[in-house]
């Protein structure tokens, strides 16, 4: 971003030469007008937002595109049912909605009807067939985020000219008013090439928010959105929004000199300070994100299908120095995830990890679970026979926290004997197509048109944890609805990216996903401690700096940020 800055002062001084060496005399120094009011009521009517990155995906309902431009997005552009205030409760969105109510408990039946008015940037109205396309897209593709609700939807009919939706679950579910946030626009993306996998890969086709997109550089790092007049509720008070991709000295440096008027990134201990720094020019905010950072232990892995050899990982791990790699001294530091469901920003979290594995490395334990496994250590490495203990450990691209993580991970299970290979496909493949193998007799197959045969035995992404806690539980840790142990020879898609699907725990799951989740959790967190497959580090968070040049501006939210009071946003002090 420093070299387009710059690129003003070069060119001035080339013109300047040029002159010099041009028999034509200069032109007469003129003295220069004051600035026009033109360019000053440009600047109040922009605000500028510092970020780590622009690049996509958008999907906001795919783990793999989980980022602060996503959100960001998202919220800027596309309709909701129902949002959060900065109290956390849900409202009904009436830019959106006229009314949202049960209407049956027998069979449990949610009616919702639409403004009349409401339509895509493309004049398509928002209609049923909307919420139809995700909760579809929601029940069947793999990496969605927390796909429990919609799974429980058995029907959805259009009624009044397709502005009033009827959904019918088959159970009662009491955080429906969670469904149906970030609806997308389904005459333009259900035939669209590649489906769902490559759904808002590079950018949105249609909006429905007080803005819309002008541009997405991801070569320079800009997203620039103006106000959408195409928006029939209140417009935005400013006309451009611009997120501004920087490093972290970068965002200071811009914090400082009033060019970003507020950033939000994801610091290390050297960012933080840096904000720090700046004093009194801004005010810092610590947003946990709906995201913890997960090491996932997949039982249908053929080798980590044994509990004991998962049981032996989990012992050598180090998870205090995973910590103290992926959160770098940064804010995420102090959100040790130390439960199995809720994150430590959400109420009602308490730790429920138990002594020993995996809260801290036991060697000799370890030692004694491969022992029992069969496995042998000869020369500094486990085997069994003439196999030598090797997993494959998989992470999302270059994404952070989880690359650091990864890298910190191969080296311990390479110290304790195993054989690690770690692999970085991109974040859409790992989800969608790698942790989604299909598993026959408990064990995960390459599909026939798969570009890759390598099953994960390890993966370190982010879990998510937003919303509903009996929501997350069940979208984290249950099975599909469909996989009630009755054939185990045809081939079934994991139901969530750690592959568990533990029917002893199913009935308790299935409970709280319909009822009350409190009593549910005292009983299974012990339990799924003890499976040793997701072993949960931290929450995710970033920092929020606020500058001088902006009002309106609130954290927003818990675990959503600031961008869904943009509408209201003006330039001024705070």
């Amino acid at each position: 971003m420093r070299f387009g800055r710059r690129l003003g002062p070069v060119l001035a001084l080339a013109g300047v030469l040029l002159a010099a060496c041009s028999n034509t005399p200069p032109p007469p120094v003129v003295t220069s007008a004051p600035p026009s009011s033109t360019t000053s009521a440009a600047a109040q009517s922009q605000i500028v937002v510092g970020v780590d990155d622009v690049v996509g995906g958008y999907n906001p309902h795919s783990i793999a595109d989980a980022s602060t431009i996503t959100t960001a997005l998202s919220q800027l552009l596309l309709p909701s049912v129902f949002r959060q205030s900065d109290d956390g409760t849900r409202t009904l969105d009436k830019t959106l909605m006229v009314s949202a109510d049960v209407v049956s408990q027998v069979p449990f039946t949610v009616k919702y009807v639409i403004r009349p008015d409401a339509s895509w940037s493309d004049g398509a109205p928002i209609a049923t067939e909307d919420f139809i396309y995700l909760a579809n897209a929601m029940k069947t593709n793999p990496g969605v985020i927390e796909p429990a609700g919609y799974r429980l939807i058995s029907d959805i009919e259009s009624r009044d000219g397709g502005k009033g939706v009827e959904v019918t679950f088959s159970k009662p579910y009491p955080a429906w008013q969670t469904l149906f946030d970030n609806l997308l626009p389904q005459h333009l993306l259900k035939d669209s090439p590649g489906g769902w996998t490559n759904a808002l890969a590079t950018s949105f086709p249609a909006v429905a928010g007080p803005f819309a997109i002008k541009t997405i550089d991801t070569a320079r790092g800009e997203a620039t959105l103006q106000r959408n007049d195409r928006y029939w509720e209140k417009p935005a008070a400013v006309d451009t929004l611009i997120l501004r991709r920087s490093d972290a000295s970068g965002i200071a440096t811009a914090l400082r000199s009033g060019n970003d008027q507020f950033s939000l990134t994801h610091t290390d201990s050297t960012g933080l300070q840096l904000l720090n720094d700046l004093g009194s020019a801004v005010k810092l905010h610590t947003l946990p994100r709906p995201l913890t950072a997960s090491v996932l232990l997949r039982p249908v892995s053929a080798t980590l299908s044994d509990p004991q050899v998962r049981a032996g990982i989990a012992a050598l791990l180090d998870r205090g120095k995973l910590i103290t790699a992926g959160a770098k001294g940064g804010p995420s530091a102090t959100l040790k995830a130390d439960a199995q469901v809720l994150p430590p920003s959400a109420k009602g979290y308490a730790a429920t990890i138990p002594a020993g594995p995996p809260a801290a490395p036991d060697l000799a334990k370890a030692e004694q679970y491969f022992t029992a496994a069969g496995y042998k250590k000869e020369a500094g490495v486990w085997r069994k026979g003439n196999e030598t203990l090797s997993i494959v450990l998989a992470s999302p691209g270059e994404q952070e926290p989880y690359a650091s993580i990864a890298k910190e991970l191969a080296s311990e299970l390479v110290a304790g004997g195993i054989e690690v290979n770690q692999i970085t496909p991109q974040p859409r493949d790992l989800f969608s197509s790698l942790l989604a193998m299909p598993v026959v007799n408990g064990k995960q197959q390459a599909s026939p048109d798969s570009n890759s045969t390598v099953g994960v035995d390890i993966a370190v992404v982010g879990q998510p944890v937003d919303g509903d806690p009996a929501t997350v539980l069940a979208s984290n840790y249950g099975c599909a609805p469909e996989a009630a142990p009755v054939d185990k020879t045809k081939p079934v898609i994991p139901a969530n990216p750690a592959g568990l699907c533990d029917h002893g725990l199913q009935a308790t799951i299935d409970s709280a996903l319909t009822g009350s989740v409190t009593d549910s959790l005292k009983t299974l967190e012990p339990q799924l401690w003890s499976q040793n497959v997701v072993i949960p580090l931290f929450q995710e968070a970033e920092t929020l700096a606020i500058g001088k040049g902006i009002s309106g501006l609130t954290p927003g939210p818990p675990m959503q940020g600031p961008f869904g009071s943009a509408v209201n946003w003006t330039r001024g002090a705070t």
